[in-house]
């Protein structure tokens, strides 16, 4: 697992207010994390910063499946 020291997480903007929410981090040199904000000492998902960027701009753009 990656060292997460220092990360400061951030709930998504997308999150409702029932507390089903997701925070990232992306502070941390050459990593991103995703955690459920219900768990925030459970796992954690890690992603390369090029490799979320290209799924976030998936995401708002829409882009079709490969």
């Amino acid at each position: 697992m990656p060292d997460l020291t220092g990360a400061r997480w951030r709930k998504s903007s997308r999150s409702n207010n029932g507390g089903e929410c997701v925070e990232v981090t992306d502070n941390l040199p050459g990593i991103v994390g995703l955690r459920d904000s219900k768990d925030p000492t459970g796992p954690v998902l890690a992603f390369a910063p090029d490799a979320w960027a290209a799924f976030v701009a998936g995401v708002r753009g829409g882009s079709p499946r490969a």
